[in-house]
């Protein structure tokens, strides 16, 4: 290999691998996630073949840390939170409390110290953000009360993490007995209070000067008119936050990124900064989802089966039994336990990062590591099917939460309708196309997945179905067999790639009508069965060219 190609060698490989990873596990229902952390363990040192990088591998995995970190701060919303603080906030503090010191004890089984039962313990307490949303967001639940529920839980745990990390370092000589001649309680008190001290005092100025700054330089380069120039702004705000929290205020780039991210949420460019960033911060995230996959040695799959079924065991049934109980607790239907008990039921980013701090600091030992590595995998790969055993319990303990919401019984209700139209989508595009049939006194059924709106269309007559239509679920629920017109108006070009795919699969010969964005897209859609693609410049130029003609012939 030529010299100095190991930073391309790490990128290619990585996302390639991650790539064709993430492409199977789809194929197989799982997660992409899966995907990506079996592409790390592909090119990681513990299994044959080709082996990355690992120093270049940790330095992408922390670019991906730091936009991560920055995504989630963006979208942090003290009203969510707010709105949800009553089960929110003691729950998740005693589910983390619970399931840390169940940690703790099963580790004291394992004859670990009290140090690294700590790490363990805090490590599987967690959830992962990427996991839940994309979970709430592919079933449509993320805007019912349900969903909003489980977002408030994920952001008091993200938070608990977030000063974890932060106060860990202080704490790690005396968790590691490295206290010499005994405990000095001074010196702990020290540490501690600068830890704390710069911690606050990187909050205040980037929570009294941040706020201030830097929406007004963003606002300002948006002016400039330049997309370029914008998202060079929100990467640079990310990353240089980030470094100059790590290296002025010995802050952990998590935490300097997270509070980036927040800040940049008062811009009212945060939409703006959010799609710009996107890309990146996949591409990056993907990237550590594959170094962390590299420090997994699959061996203790055979070296401790036990240990890695207990492991598994926390994660997916303590954690879910756990959330139900306190759910349930609170006052709330057994159906929004169920819920939140299944999406909170795995482990991920944060998991991550703890199990790697631990590492650095000599709090947790390999073993510890590769125990949390396998079930985040195995979590995260059963998490789908875990949402599919909610109705199947929720009827046999009595079908109490039917009465979750007032969307909870669109949802499980089909529609009567023959010879309907299903719209999927009703944004913009589909608002006009509902006019349309309403005009016409044709029947329709909306397949939405904003609850909020789900609700606004029900106020107003319409028949409505909650979900994704990319599930067959939810187009059967929503009467696709008998019905008589399809129409998918959602803008995003792979979910209507997969919405037609499976309109095709339940009703083949029903006509469908699509919009796409560019021809690749439309001639995508015409190849998978769509029987009219409709391309918004092209209908757009021929309609501007009639006018053109029909005035040009009237000047004649």
């Amino acid at each position: 290999m030529p010299h100095h190609t190991e930073l391309i060698a790490a990128l290619a490989v990585g996302l390639t691998l991650a790539f064709f990873g993430g492409l199977l596990a789809t194929r197989l229902r799982l997660p992409p996630l899966v995907g990506y952390l079996l592409a790390g363990v592909a090119v990681g040192p513990f299994t044959p073949g080709f082996v990355a990088d690992s120093r270049i591998a940790a330095q992408l995995s922390e670019i991906g840390v730091i936009l991560l970190m920055f995504g989630v701060g963006l979208h942090f919303s003290f009203g969510d939170l707010l709105a949800v603080r009553r089960i929110a906030v003691p729950g998740a503090l005693l589910r983390m409390l619970a399931v840390t010191l169940l940690g703790i004890g099963m580790t004291q089984l394992w004859g670990w110290s009290v140090g690294e039962g700590l790490i363990f313990g805090l490590a599987l307490a967690v959830a992962s953000t990427v996991v839940l949303l994309r979970a709430l967001e592919e079933r449509g639940t993320l805007n019912t009360e349900k969903g909003k529920i489980a977002v408030g839980w994920l952001i008091v745990e993200d938070l608990v993490m977030v000063l974890a990390l932060v106060l860990l370092p202080a704490f790690a000589p005396l968790l590691t007995g490295q206290t010499e001649g005994g405990l000095n309680v001074g010196t702990l008190l020290t540490t501690l209070a600068l830890t704390v001290g710069k911690v606050v005092v990187f909050v205040a100025l980037m929570m009294v000067g941040g706020r201030r700054v830097i929406p007004w330089v963003l606002a300002r380069v948006a002016r400039l008119g330049s997309r370029e120039l914008f998202t060079l702004a929100v990467l640079g705000t990310a990353l240089g936050i980030a470094y100059g929290a790590g290296i002025l205020f010995d802050v952990s780039f998590a935490l300097g990124a997270f509070f980036a991210g927040v800040v940049v949420s008062e811009s009212k460019f945060s939409q703006q900064a959010a799609e710009d960033a996107l890309p990146f911060q996949d591409a990056f995230a993907v990237l550590f989802f594959v170094s962390v996959g590299m420090l997994f040695d699959p061996s203790i799959l055979l070296s401790a089966p036990l240990l890695v079924l207990a492991t598994a065991l926390l994660i997916m049934l303590g954690k879910a039994l756990l959330t139900f109980v306190l759910v349930l607790w609170r006052g709330y239907p057994v159906g929004t336990a169920l819920a939140v008990g299944v999406s909170l039921a795995q482990i991920g980013e944060f998991s991550f990062i703890l199990a790697t701090l631990g590492r650095d600091l000599n709090l947790l030992s390999a073993q510890g590591q590769n125990l949390i590595l396998a079930g985040a995998i195995i979590s995260i790969s059963l998490n789908p099917f875990l949402f599919r055993l909610i109705e199947p319990l929720q009827r046999a303990l009595g079908g109490r939460g039917k009465a979750v919401t007032s969307a909870a019984v669109p949802e499980q209700t089909p529609t009567v309708l023959r010879d309907h139209a299903v719209l999927v989508g009703y944004g913009r595009v589909g608002r006009l196309v509902g006019e349309a049939l309403t005009a016409q006194g044709q029947p329709f059924v909306v397949v939405e997945q904003d609850d909020a709106l789900a609700d606004d269309l029900r106020t107003q007559g319409h028949q409505v179905i909650l979900g994704d239509a990319a599930r067959t679920q939810v187009l059967r629920q929503a009467g696709l067999p008998e019905a008589a017109l399809v129409v998918i108006a959602v803008p995003d070009a792979i979910q209507a790639q997969l919405m037609t795919e499976h309109v095709r699969r339940v009703n083949p010969g029903v006509p469908l009508i699509a919009r796409a964005h560019d021809e690749h897209t439309q001639l995508a859609l015409q190849e998978l069965g769509a029987t009219e693609v409709l391309f918004a410049e092209q209908e757009l130029g021929q309609a501007i060219g009639v006018q053109a003609v029909e005035m040009m012939a009237a000047r004649s």
